[in-house]
Formats: C-alpha cells, sequence, structure tokens
C-alpha cells in the first residue's frame, strides 16, 4: 500500500495548487490508491479538526488562506487611491488580510461597503506583494448611511435625519452608541438588513458635535452627500513639492496687459484677460482676445496622487462658508492661481474677432504670464463706467477700454446667435465670523460678468474646434434640447400667462427667448423664467459631441476652470498632446476612459449643486426662523398632490403651504395644468400666482419652511377647516416631504 504523505506535503501542495485541488487530486498527486483512499480522507478529517486546513472536501486549503474565488467587502481606497477589501469571511486566528482589488474598465464603482465575488490573482512583486483579486461581479451594496441628530431615552437612542425628504428615524442600540451625547449631529450605518415594518437600526460611526455651531451647515452637506474634503498626505506632499514653473519651452506673454475679474470673494483666479485692437489691414475695426487659462496639467500629472485625488473629487464645491476645493491650497490658491505681479504658466488662446464680432481665427500657444491687477466685478464696471479707483485709473485705457469694445462686438455677435437668455439672479449669503447669517440677497448683474462670460464661451468653442480639427478626443458639455414632455408642460404654463409656444416645429432657442423677452419686467417673470429652466435637460460630459443647446452651439468643451474641474483639465491635457508640448498631456488609456470620466465627473457636479442647495436652504431657514408669525410676499413656484410650493420675494426662499391648510374644502390637483382648484368655490390656484403667506415653521438643521396660505392675487383665503393637520414641530416638514417623494414614484409608475 502506497505510504501517506506528511501533513506538511499536503499543506505544501494544497497551497502550490489553489483553487482546482480536492480529495481526489490530492490522492492523484501521491499516487494512493484503493483503500489508501480512505485513510487519506480520514487524515484530511483530522487535520481539519486540528486546524491546519478548512473548506470542504472539495476545496480543501490550508488555514488562512484564502480561496481562489470569495466574496470581499470593501474597505475604502487608500492615500494613493487604491481600493482595499477583506474577505467576509475568516475563521482563522488575528485579522483578516487586506486584499488589493484590481479594477477593469467595464467593472462598476465600487464604494466602502460593497459586497463584492472577486477571484484571487497573482500581481507580481515577489513575496512582499500584497493579495490581489479580480471583480467578478458586485453582488452588494454598501450599508446605507444617514446623518442625524442623537436623541437619548431610557430604551435605547435615536436618531432624527437631517433629510428633510425622511419620513421616519433610526434605532440605535446602547452598544453603537459610540459616545454620542443628546442632540450631537452623528453619521451612522444601517446595522442589519431593511425591514419592512418597524424602524430601522443604525450604528453610530462618527460623531460630529455641534448642529448648531458656526460652520456646521456646510459640513452636514459636506457628509450627507460623501464630498471628499481631507486630501490623502501624498497629494498634499505632491503638492507642497511642486515648484514654480520658468519660461523653459513657453511663449512670454509677459507683456499683453492681462488682468483677472473675479468676485470679491473669489478663492482663486484661473482665467485672465486682455484685448486689443487688430492692427491688421484685412480686419478693420477688429479686436484680438487673449484668454489665458492656469495650466494645471504642469502640476498635476497624469496618474499622479494628485491626479487621483482630483478625479475622486471632481470639481470644486463652493458653500458661503467654505471651499472644498479640487486641488490642495498650495496649487488652487498659490502656485495655479493668476495672482497680479506673478509669472504663472498658462495655456492661452489668441482669438481674432471682426468689427461684427465674428470669431475670424484663434491660435492656441503655452505661456508665462504676469497678471497687471486681480479685479473685482464691480471693480471693472465702474472703471468702465467712468469711475475708476486707484487700482483701475491706470489701467483705464490700456486695458478696460480696449476689453470693453471687444465685448462690445462679441455680445452683437451673441446676441444674433441667440442663446438661452434666461435671467436668473444669483442668492448671496453673507456670514458674521461666528457664521450666523447677516444677510440675503442677490447678486447685482454688471455687464462686467457678461464680459468674461461671453470671452469663455469663445474660448470654450475654440478648444473644441482645435481638437476636432487635429483629431483628438476630449470631452465635450453636452445639453441636449428639452423632452417633447418637458416641452409640453412648458406650454401649459404659457398659456396660463396669455402666450403660447407652437407645436409641429424644431425647437430653437430664439423661440424661448420670445417667452422671456414677452414676459420680462411682468409679475410672471420669474415664473415663465423657472418652467423654461425646468425644461431644460440636465448639462452633462461626454466624448461625443451632442452639441449645446442652451448656449446654441454646434460644440463646447469645458477649457477654462481646470482649477476647479477635472473636465477643464482633461481637455488642456488633450490640447498639450494635439500640439505636442510637452510628456504631461492626454494619455492613452485616459483617452480610452473618457466615458467612464465624464460620467464620473457630471455626478461629482451633480453631487456639488446639491450639497451648495441644501446648503443655502439650511442657511436661509436659519435666518428666518427669528420671524416665525411674519408675513411674507411671494410667488408660487410649484403645485404638488399634497400643497403648494412659495417661493419669496427677496430672500427667495422656497417653503411648502400643505393642501390640508388650504380652507375648508376639498381642492383637487390637476398635474398637466400644475394647479389646485377647490371643488365647492372653483377657486383655482396655479404657478406663477402671487401670493401672501406667514411664516408657521423654519427647520435649520433640515432646511425646510413651512407656511400658512393667507391670500392669492389679494383675494383672502378662508381659514383652515377645522380639524386639518397641522404637522408637529420637528417631524412635519419630513414627514411631508416624504410624501410628495412617495407621490411622485407613484405618478412615475403610472
Amino acid at each position: 500500500m502506497k505510504e501517506l504523505p506528511s501533513r506538511e506535503a499536503i499543506i505544501a501542495f494544497l497551497r502550490d495548487n489553489p483553487g482546482s485541488t480536492g480529495r481526489r487530486e490530492v490522492a492523484r498527486a501521491f499516487g494512493i490508491k484503493g483503500g489508501a483512499k480512505a485513510e487519506l480522507k480520514a487524515m484530511l478529517a483530522e487535520m481539519k479538526r486540528d486546524g491546519l486546513i478548512e473548506g470542504g472536501r472539495r476545496r480543501p486549503r490550508p488555514a488562512g488562506d484564502l480561496p481562489p474565488v470569495l466574496v470581499l467587502r470593501v474597505t475604502g481606497a487608500d492615500a494613493m487611491g487604491d481600493l482595499w477589501a477583506e474577505p467576509v469571511e475568516w475563521e482563522a486566528e488575528g485579522p483578516a488580510p487586506k486584499v488589493l482589488v484590481l479594477t477593469r474598465r467595464d467593472d462598476p464603482a465600487l464604494g466602502a461597503g460593497d459586497r463584492l465575488l472577486g477571484r484571487l490573482v497573482a500581481e507580481g512583486g515577489g513575496e512582499d506583494a500584497p493579495l490581489a483579486a479580480r471583480v467578478i461581479r458586485r453582488i452588494g451594496m454598501g450599508p446605507r448611511r444617514v446623518i442625524g441628530i442623537y436623541h437619548h431615552g431610557e430604551t435605547g437612542g435615536r436618531i432624527a435625519s437631517i433629510d428633510k425628504r425622511a419620513d421616519r428615524d433610526w434605532i440605535v442600540a446602547e452598544a453603537d452608541r459610540a459616545g454620542a451625547r443628546e442632540g450631537e449631529l452623528v453619521e451612522a450605518e444601517q446595522v442589519g438588513p431593511a425591514r419592512a415594518h418597524g424602524l430601522p437600526r443604525a450604528r453610530i460611526v462618527e460623531r460630529l458635535g455641534d448642529p448648531h455651531a458656526p460652520k456646521s451647515v456646510s459640513l452636514i452637506a459636506i457628509h450627507e452627500h460623501g464630498i471628499p474634503d481631507e486630501f490623502p498626505p501624498a497629494a498634499l506632499a505632491e503638492a507642497e513639492a511642486a515648484a514654480p514653473v520658468g519660461l523653459d519651452g513657453r511663449e512670454d506673454l509677459r507683456a499683453l496687459p492681462l488682468v483677472t475679474i473675479d468676485p470679491a470673494d473669489a478663492r482663486d483666479h484661473d482665467d485672465a484677460v486682455a484685448a486689443v485692437a487688430d492692427d491688421d489691414p484685412a480686419n478693420p475695426g477688429g479686436h484680438v482676445v487673449w484668454v489665458a487659462i492656469a495650466d494645471v496639467a504642469a502640476y498635476v500629472r497624469p496618474g499622479s496622487a494628485l491626479d487621483r485625488e482630483a478625479l475622486r473629487r471632481g470639481n470644486s464645491t463652493y458653500f458661503p462658508d467654505r471651499v472644498v476645493p479640487m486641488l490642495p491650497e498650495a496649487l488652487s490658491g498659490d502656485l495655479a492661481s493668476l495672482h497680479a505681479g506673478e509669472d504663472r504658466p498658462v495655456i492661452a488662446v489668441r482669438i481674432v474677432l471682426g468689427a461684427g464680432g465674428q470669431k475670424r481665427g484663434h491660435r492656441f500657444v503655452r505661456g508665462l504670464m504676469r497678471s497687471r491687477a486681480s479685479l473685482t466685478y464691480a471693480q471693472a464696471q465702474a472703471a468702465a463706467d467712468g469711475r475708476p479707483d486707484a487700482a483701475t485709473a491706470p489701467l483705464t485705457d490700456e486695458v478696460i477700454r480696449p476689453l470693453w469694445a471687444a465685448h462690445a462686438a462679441a455680445a452683437r455677435a451673441r446676441d444674433a446667435r441667440a442663446p438661452l437668455n434666461l435671467d436668473l439672479p444669483e442668492r448671496r449669503i453673507v456670514l458674521s465670523d461666528a457664521g450666523e447669517v447677516l444677510s440675503v440677497a442677490f447678486r447685482e448683474r454688471l455687464e462686467a460678468h457678461r464680459l468674461i462670460e461671453d470671452f469663455m464661451i469663445l474660448a470654450n468653442v475654440a478648444a473644441a474646434e482645435t481638437l476636432e480639427e487635429k483629431r483628438l478626443r476630449l470631452l465635450y458639455r453636452v445639453h441636449e434640447e428639452p423632452s417633447p414632455e418637458k416641452l409640453e408642460a412648458l406650454r401649459e404654463v404659457v398659456q396660463s400667462v396669455g402666450l403660447s409656444l407652437a407645436k409641429g416645429q424644431v425647437l430653437r432657442t430664439s423661440q424661448l427667448n420670445r417667452l422671456l423677452d414677452g414676459v420680462a419686467g411682468t409679475e410672471h417673470a420669474e415664473m415663465v423664467n423657472m418652467s423654461v429652466l425646468r425644461a431644460m435637460t440636465q448639462a452633462y460630459y461626454a466624448p461625443e459631441n451632442l452639441g449645446h443647446f442652451g448656449l446654441n452651439l454646434p460644440r463646447y468643451g469645458h477649457f477654462t476652470s481646470p482649477i476647479r474641474r477635472y473636465a477643464d483639465l482633461i481637455v488642456h491635457r488633450a490640447l498639450i498632446r494635439a500640439h505636442r508640448w510637452g510628456p504631461d498631456g492626454l494619455t492613452p488609456d485616459e483617452e480610452a476612459r473618457l466615458v467612464e470620466t465624464g460620467e464620473h465627473v457630471s455626478m461629482t457636479e451633480r453631487r456639488s449643486m446639491m450639497a451648495e442647495r441644501d446648503t443655502t436652504d439650511r442657511y436661509l431657514a436659519a435666518y428666518l426662523s427669528e420671524r416665525i408669525g411674519s408675513e411674507f410676499e411671494g410667488t408660487i413656484s410649484g403645485v404638488a398632490r399634497f400643497g403648494l410650493f412659495v417661493k419669496l420675494d427677496g430672500t427667495g426662499a422656497d417653503g411648502l403651504v400643505p393642501i390640508s391648510t388650504l380652507g375648508r374644502e376639498y381642492f383637487a390637483w390637476d398635474p398637466d395644468a400644475q394647479t389646485l382648484t377647490g371643488e365647492m368655490s372653483r377657486r383655482v390656484i396655479g404657478l406663477g400666482q402671487r401670493v401672501t403667506v406667514r411664516l408657521e415653521e423654519a427647520a435649520p438643521i433640515t432646511g425646510g419652511l413651512l407656511f400658512q396660505l393667507l391670500a392669492v392675487e389679494g383675494r383672502n383665503m378662508p381659514t383652515p377647516r377645522r380639524g386639518a393637520a397641522k404637522p408637529g414641530p420637528r417631524r412635519g416638514l419630513s414627514r411631508l416631504r416624504a410624501k410628495a417623494a412617495r407621490d411622485a414614484r407613484r405618478d412615475k409608475r403610472r
């Protein structure tokens, strides 16, 4: 009878042949036949009892070793951007091993807590190389997270979500409390599976402090929307080690009268402009416009720690009290920022305009510039209007007047192109040093703003045209035309104010502009502007060119803000590669991933917009919380099954009027006409009507406002019917918002 192998020999064989061994393969490898197979079976069973091997008879393996195919739980990314996971099942002593997750182009995006089926692979690098696995498929998403206020009770704790759409609390066991105190802001994750009945359970993973503390509003948004706000050490080290870029290999643009024009509270300066009269006899009355953009690609190389983190963030996110930048301060606020009097590397475009503003030609250069001044919009506008200050007086003749002359020509071409001319003022929230809201107002719209916008659009079009000419792929800024369903809803709105939008023809921005011009200066202006905006599709980034409907342009590529938008950095790298300016251009690997990159940065842009909007809502609710019971004038901005949304004059704050408080009769909802009609009185309440409301509730934590409707178009509303539901002070808004979400889902299914 063949002698049985030693335990050490069996373990060595199993380790050298992972995934393809069972009892039969062990017997064949050691020449064991006949009755000796029973002895081998008993030996393997004894080794398993002794903890030397694990797994079933079909897949035995040395104890502590991982099977070739296993379920992994993603733990997160490290400072270098690599994704790591650990096995879900681990029976050996000691901590579970860390497994490097190797993702491919078509793999799903993975986040902390996700579960995946993976296959172990040899990564190379010798004995010190980490365990690595390829993704077979994702089999589960990470646990749901919640941001809320912790409340402690005798039977345990609860978390009241700060999400105004939430309709229930979360239960927290004492063991999962993590030391949280009453009234503290916390972040928690779901424990166990979702429950059809009863409250969900959660485990607190981070304590965020006092929800009413200064600057907690933006902190809430950062955590709620998962915006990365801490740079990995490797990215910070690269930014700190960056050195100024010199003139070597660049065109010297320091003699040009370039200046930056930005908001007074701008955190970075990534674009500069200059203009001169064109001295070409073939272009009488023409202009030469220079647009110089910070050369971020000179500092952020493809595949570096800075690059991985910039891609992860996608863009900078701006709050009233802070900015979460795409790049560390050493770059975004210093080396890459176009500070006055400092030499800075740029990628610039020289644009030639005719007397009527039409672009006659352009060329790109990689250069070195020195800004003459860092101006605010108000400063530049005052100088153009003949009221220069000490900073702009020396620049009036050489800088300001040529810029405004070139802009006058560009504006004529822009008006002929007829881009969508929405009038949507931007709110500005002013905070004290303690984080309290001092004032809420709308930013003044100046001709200086339009000047910069027009020149940036010219530069973005030039970038797209150049890359197409050189047959190099890029990320376009795509804005598709509205869907037929949204256009029909818009027709309903404009018909209610006596206007019309023709059917059966190709929609053009000029048609929409006629609608907007028809209500300009009237009480319906805001409603029609908002309705046109709602009819628009959301812009996104993609390597396929589908045009930009809103700007009425056949091609458009963002190029002008690489400090705060990763898509612009991609276009910069494409230009570098197209012109063969250096080794820091777009790599073939980046080009192959443009679809995924476009989808990712489109997502991060939407994420930032939602975070910024939620923060504004919370600051407005805090600002109005001391005016409970006050009366306000406003406009109906939305109509839903459960009530009305009202936008207040002055602050632009939005709040809800529950349908249960609209008097003593039943109101029927017409989703097409966007109206509520009284069953007995036949009174119609709809979009755009002027109203007077009383503020009943303001919840700074959720950002919700609750109103009582007092009058519509000057006519008083009857008092609410007796017994009408009135939400409680803490959960009322969230219940109403949750009902809104449920109704919307039901309507979508129908």
